[in-house]
């Protein structure tokens, strides 16, 4: 069901939101050890928001 993937898509585009935020604050803190590890998970989300948003516009657009 399309709505499952863009519902899925969402999740890791708002996962990888919170850890650019996070990793956003640790740098403030002049922690860049977790600043670092926040930034390799936001971009695993990222990664995995970009596969889940082309997922969700295939099924999208496929014929009925």
């Amino acid at each position: 069901m399309p709505t499952d993937s863009h519902k899925k898509a969402a999740e890791h585009h708002e996962n990888a939101a919170k850890a650019h935020k996070t990793a956003a604050e640790h740098h403030e803190k002049g922690n860049p050890e977790e600043a670092k590890k926040h930034s390799q998970t936001a971009h695993e989300h990222s990664s995995k928001a970009h596969e889940a948003s082309k997922d969700a516009h295939a099924k999208s657009t496929q014929k009925k």
